[in-house]
C-alpha cells in the first residue's frame, strides 16, 4: 500500500460527485484505490450511523466490467478493517442494496456501479443506514480521511458472508402496489409491458416482482452496452420504440414501455405509440396517481431542472413543493426530515415516502403500471389530461456537451460569473438562480439551465419552453455560447 501516493499522482483525484465516486477503469478506478476508499467510507458510516449497534455493511455491484471483482476486493478490505460484510452473490439494482442496508439494520452499503456512465467507467456509491444516498457532509468526511497514510487493518477481522439481495426486496415491492391488478391485466391481454434493461442490473427484476413474463429487451450482460451508454435517453431506445408501437397496432389494448438505467435507479417510459416519456412527464402522472387514486399525501421535492408542470400538478392536490440542487442525495436529505410524497429529478430518479429515501426505478415502474391499469388510459392520455387541468403546456429537452478538459470547465464558469447573461436567443433574462448552476428565466415564459456534471467533464444544458422550437433555440444559443 506504500505505492498508493505514486499511483494517485497519475490519476484524477478521488472526488465524490452527485452520487458517489466514479472514474475510468484502470486509470482512475483501480483495485488499489478501491482497497483504500472502501474501508474508509465504511469507517465514516460507522462514525455517522454507529448508534444502530451494527458492525455490518452491505457490498453489492452491477453488471459492469469486473464489477463483481471490485466488489470482492472491497469486501475483503472492509473485512480486514474489522467490519462484518454481507457480499452480494449476484448483481442487483442499487436500490436493492440500499433497501437491504435499511432492512438488515446495517451501517450502510457500498455499491460498485457507475450508473448511466459510458462503459469505460466504474464507480463506488455510498449508502447510509437509512437506505439512501449519504449527504455531501458524509462524502466530504470520506475525502478528508483519504489523505491519511495509515491502512485500516483491525486486530480482529470481521466476518464475510454471501447473500442474495433479490427475494426479500421483490417481496417488499409487491406490497407497495395492487400487484394482482397488474398481473391480471397482463394475463388477460389488457396490458402489454416491455422493459429495456439496457444490459444493466435491473435485468430480470420486473419479472421477479410480477412473477409473470414481460417483453424484456437487452437482458444479456454486455459491458460495452451495445456501443452506447446505459442511460434512458431516446437515442438508445429504437428497439423499444418499435416493439411498443408494433404491439399497440397489432394487438391493441394498453401498452407500456419501460426503461431502466445501468444500476436500476432511474426510469423513463414510452406510451403505446412508442413516444418517449421522460421523468418530466412521468412525475406529474405519478403525483396525480398517488394523490388521486391512492389518497397519499406529502411534499413534492423536485430539483432545479424539473418541469414547471410538477408544482402545478402538486397545487391541484394542495401538496407543498420544495426545490433542491440536482443530485438525489439532496432529495434523500429532505426525505429524512419531511414527509415527502414523491421526490424526483429530471434525469429519471424518483423516490417515495412508501419506501426508503432512495430513487428506485423498479418501484416507479410498478406505480406507472398501476396508474395505467387503474385509469384504463394510455400514459400520453394521462399526461394530456394533466396539461388541460393545469392549463400548462410545454416542451423540454437537454443537451450534454462534452468538455475537452477541466480547464475549459473553469473558463466557462469564470465567464458565467464575470460576464452575466442578460439575453438568451433574443429573449431578455428576467431572473437568474444560482442554487445549482445558472438557471435563466426568460421573458417568453421559458427557462434555460446551464450546469456542470458532478461526475464527468460534461456541461449539461436544459430548457423548457411553450414550444419545442423555442426549446431548440435556447439550447442552440447555449451550445454556441459554450463553444465560441
Amino acid at each position: 500500500m506504500a505505492q498508493l501516493s505514486s499511483i494517485s499522482t497519475f490519476a484524477n483525484p478521488i472526488k465524490f460527485g452527485t452520487d458517489g465516486w466514479r472514474g475510468t477503469i484502470a486509470a482512475d478506478f483501480t483495485f488499489e484505490r478501491v482497497v483504500r476508499v472502501a474501508p474508509i467510507a465504511v469507517r465514516v458510516l460507522a462514525q455517522m450511523y454507529g448508534d444502530t449497534g451494527s458492525n455490518t455493511v452491505i457490498v453489492g455491484y452491477d453488471r459492469r466490467f469486473m464489477a463483481e471483482d471490485f466488489a470482492r476486493v472491497a469486501a475483503e478490505a472492509i473485512q480486514r478493517a474489522g467490519f462484518d460484510v454481507l457480499l452480494s452473490s449476484s448483481y442487483a439494482s442499487t436500490p436493492a442494496f440500499s433497501w437491504a442496508a435499511h432492512h438488515r439494520q446495517a451501517l450502510g452499503a457500498i455499491v460498485m456501479t457507475a450508473s448511466h456512465n459510458p462503459a469505460q467507467y466504474l464507480g463506488l456509491k455510498v449508502k447510509g443506514a437509512f437506505g439512501g444516498s449519504v449527504s455531501p457532509d458524509v462524502t466530504k468526511k470520506i475525502e478528508a480521511q483519504l489523505d491519511a497514510e495509515t491502512d485500516l487493518i483491525a486486530e480482529k477481522p470481521g466476518s464475510l458472508e454471501m447473500f442474495d439481495p433479490w427475494p426479500e426486496f421483490c417481496a417488499d415491492l409487491r406490497t407497495k402496489v395492487d400487484i394482482e391488478a397488474i398481473r391480471g391485466a397482463i394475463s388477460e391481454g389488457k396490458l402489454s409491458v416491455f422493459a429495456d434493461v439496457m444490459h444493466g442490473a435491473a435485468a430480470g427484476g420486473l419479472e421477479q416482482i410480477l412473477e409473470t413474463s414481460i417483453g424484456e429487451i437487452n437482458s444479456d450482460r454486455d459491458p460495452l452496452f451495445g456501443g452506447g451508454a446505459p442511460e434512458p435517453l431516446p437515442r438508445y431506445l429504437d428497439e423499444l420504440f418499435e416493439k411498443t408501437r408494433d404491439r399497440s397496432r397489432s394487438h391493441g389494448g394498453l401498452v407500456v414501455g419501460l426503461v431502466f438505467d445501468g444500476d436500476g435507479d432511474r426510469i423513463a417510459a414510452t406510451d403505446g405509440e412508442g413516444n418517449f416519456l421522460s421523468s418530466q412527464i412521468l412525475i406529474p402522472i405519478l403525483i396525480e396517481h398517488l394523490s388521486e387514486r391512492r389518497g397519499f399525501k406529502g411534499e413534492l421535492v423536485k430539483t432545479v431542472s424539473g418541469s414547471d408542470l410538477m408544482p402545478r400538478v402538486a397545487k391541484l392536490y394542495d401538496l407543498p413543493v420544495f426545490e433542491t440542487p440536482v443530485g438525489y442525495k439532496y432529495i434523500a436529505d429532505r426525505m429524512l426530515s419531511s414527509d415527502v410524497l414523491l421526490g424526483g429529478e429530471e434525469s429519471g430518479g424518483i423516490g417515495y415516502n412508501t419506501h426508503i429515501p432512495e430513487r428506485d426505478a423498479l418501484l416507479s415502474a410498478l406505480y406507472v403500471l398501476e396508474a395505467v391499469v387503474k385509469s384504463g388510459q394510455d400514459l400520453s392520455v394521462l399526461y394530456r389530461q394533466l396539461q388541460e387541468k393545469t392549463g400548462f403546456t410545454s416542451a423540454y429537452d437537454r443537451i450534454d456537451l462534452p468538455l475537452a478538459n477541466m480547464d475549459v470547465r473553469a473558463k466557462l464558469l469564470d465567464r458565467l460569473q464575470t460576464q452575466p447573461v442578460v439575453e438568451v436567443a433574443g429573449e431578455s433574462v428576467t431572473k437568474c438562480s444560482t442554487e445549482d448552476g445558472y438557471k435563466f428565466r426568460l421573458a417568453n415564459d421559458s427557462w434555460l439551465l446551464i450546469r456542470f456534471s458532478g461526475t464527468e467533464p460534461v456541461l449539461r444544458l436544459y430548457s423548457e419552453a411553450p414550444t419545442i422550437e423555442c426549446v431548440r433555440k435556447n439550447l442552440a444559443w447555449a451550445k454556441d455560447w459554450a463553444t465560441r
